[in-house]
């Protein structure tokens, strides 16, 4: 079977899918990612094809005129997201269907390709299935991802999630009316599109642990969370000889790195070198961007450039992170304490389920970031050995799961 996975974003809305990809093509599938082009060599690499999609997410980051988020700068309203996320989506469309163009039999879509991908796999009339990383659908058991943390209570977070429909629809509107034109189907609103599709029980598998975020009991069936899906593993990745030399050298460091959201913010790496020497420890701060670069900052901080997570973290004594979900997954896969800074989307959600699993000794928004909290949540992360003992016991029950190998079956399903 043709697969095509379709997802758009960062590289944590890219990588797990080349992990599954890697199953579904050991299954006896031919696989093929379809993203934004910088991705192209990390899906290649794991030997699955790759198909480029258009798109600029700078344009979702960018705020008051500026490329990435500047370091404790407020989040953007929720009207600016509206209206960027637009911006983003507004050419999803027709990249998908042209990556489906040569023949596809099974769709695999995102929750960011999700509303475009319904009427491209319905023009080549192939079925689809949803591969999510966040959960989208109405529940009362938790508050919706992007409308905060706090609990409203089950009314409360139902109609909440029911309003976050809504919003996700005003980003994708035009963008579907304008590409079902195009495919030639029948003009169809998106709220119906969507609703017919929840209606017929369209399948969906979440690619994240239920010992991170069990499943709600009031989901409707075909609503499955499996367990997540770990990026593939470069074969030919090496560490630097002196990044292993720094490890070497002393106690496990501290790991701070906030992937794409924050660019060359110096105020930025004075705070985290402050901090780190504040709490008396040694830091491995990741630079996005990078290849295997390493540089010293004083003698116990050295500056990173690319490393594969499933290698990194288990090296180090707690992350500090955007927790972002892909890195929070690979911090709980490794068993290390967190200190999760958020800074917008789905990310105070997954830094609120790292407090609830007891592996964090503090959220601190990126807005009221601070030497002091920062550097006392790093003491208490690699003192206090409750962090690091449920750190390890949720770790052990992920190493349990195969959230890849459910998707294979219910592919394998959707084949039949």
């Amino acid at each position: 079977m043709r697969v095509l996975i379709v997802t758009a974003g960062s590289r944590g809305d890219v990588a797990p899918y080349t992990g599954l990809g890697a199953r579904l093509q050991a299954a006896g599938h031919r696989v093929t990612v379809a993203a934004q082009p910088s991705f192209a060599a990390l899906v290649t690499g794991c030997g699955l094809d790759f198909a480029p999609l258009p798109g600029d997410l700078a344009a979702l980051r960018a705020a008051g005129g500026r490329r990435r988020h500047r370091f404790g700068a407020e989040t953007r309203s929720l009207a600016g997201f509206v209206r960027l996320g637009t911006r983003f989506v507004d050419e999803l469309g027709d990249g998908i269907q042209v990556a489906a163009e040569p023949g596809v039999d099974l769709l695999l879509c995102s929750t960011t390709t999700a509303p475009l991908g319904y009427s491209v796999a319905e023009r080549h009339g192939v079925p689809s299935m949803g591969a999510f990383l966040q959960p989208l659908h109405p529940t009362r058991e938790f508050p919706p991802m992007l409308l905060g943390a706090r609990s409203l209570g089950g009314w409360g977070n139902r109609n909440a999630a029911r309003l976050a429909q809504v919003i996700a629809r005003r980003v994708y509107a035009n963008a579907s009316r304008r590409l079902r034109t195009r495919l030639g189907l029948p003009p169809t609103r998106l709220h119906t599109l969507l609703e017919a599709a929840t209606a017929r029980g369209w399948p969906i598998q979440h690619g994240f642990s239920p010992s991170v975020l069990p499943r709600p009991a009031d989901w409707r069936p075909g609503l499955e969370v499996v367990g997540y899906w770990w990026p593939a593993e470069s074969p030919g990745w090496r560490p630097p000889p002196i990044l292993v030399d720094f490890l070497d050298a002393g106690p496990p460091p501290v790991y701070v790195g906030f992937g794409s959201m924050v660019g060359g913010d110096e105020r930025f790496r004075t705070l985290i070198t402050a901090a780190l020497r504040r709490a008396g420890v040694r830091g491995v701060i990741q630079v996005d961007g990078g290849a295997q670069v390493v540089r010293a900052v004083t003698d116990d901080v050295i500056t990173i450039g690319e490393a594969p997570h499933s290698w990194l973290f288990p090296r180090m004594a707690a992350l500090v992170h955007h927790a972002g979900c892909g890195t929070t997954a690979a911090g709980l896969r490794a068993g290390v304490p967190a200190i999760p800074i958020p800074m917008m989307a789905d990310q105070p959600f997954w830094a609120a389920r790292l407090a609830v699993l007891g592996v964090s000794p503090d959220t601190v928004p990126a807005g009221r970031l601070d030497q002091a909290r920062l550097a006392t949540a790093i003491r208490a992360a690699v003192t206090d050995p409750a962090f690091a003992d449920r750190a390890r016991a949720v770790a052990a029950r992920l190493a349990a799961e195969d959230g890849a190998g459910a998707v294979v079956r219910a592919v394998d399903r959707l084949a039949g």
